[in-house]
């Protein structure tokens, strides 16, 4: 779960919460992703981008008002 402060959602918490979604997607999914990246020729830092994007959707928030 993520506790956000809803007065707080701001460019860096934004970049914050990507990032930390980043690390979630490259520490579960990292081999597999560069394997598809690779076979597929895609740049595996876009593919990486997108599902951590994609990973956003998948957290629980709890906005304190």
């Amino acid at each position: 779960m993520i506790y956000l402060n809803y007065a707080n959602l701001d460019l860096e918490t934004q970049g914050r919460l990507l990032a930390t979604s980043k690390k979630d997607i490259e520490h579960e999914f990292g081999k597999s992703i560069k394997a598809y990246a690779k076979k597929h020729f895609i740049n595996y830092e876009q593919l990486l981008e997108e599902e951590a994007l994609r990973n956003l959707y998948n957290y629980k928030y709890v906005f304190n008002i």
